[in-house]
């Protein structure tokens, strides 16, 4: 499964599934990134970490590790 880690920049992509748990997939969810929203992903930073996202109106910005584990086709 691809993962939105993975997306390359300039591409978008459609939230399939978070597979976090506890805190971090209820921020992740309170940031608007639910399943079945579509996620542009604007820039990545040279080594990846964080990573900036256009979802549901506003940039977001996301750590590699909840990046990880967002599901995305």
């Amino acid at each position: 499964m691809l993962t939105l880690k993975d997306v390359p920049s300039g591409e978008t992509v459609t939230v399939v599934k978070i597979n976090a748990e506890g805190s971090m997939r209820r921020r992740i969810m309170d940031m608007g990134i639910t399943k079945g929203s579509t996620v542009l992903v604007r820039k990545v930073a040279p080594l990846g970490d964080p990573m900036e996202v256009y979802v549901r109106g506003y940039e977001l910005s996301l750590r590699k590790s909840e990046a990880e584990a967002i599901d995305v086709e």
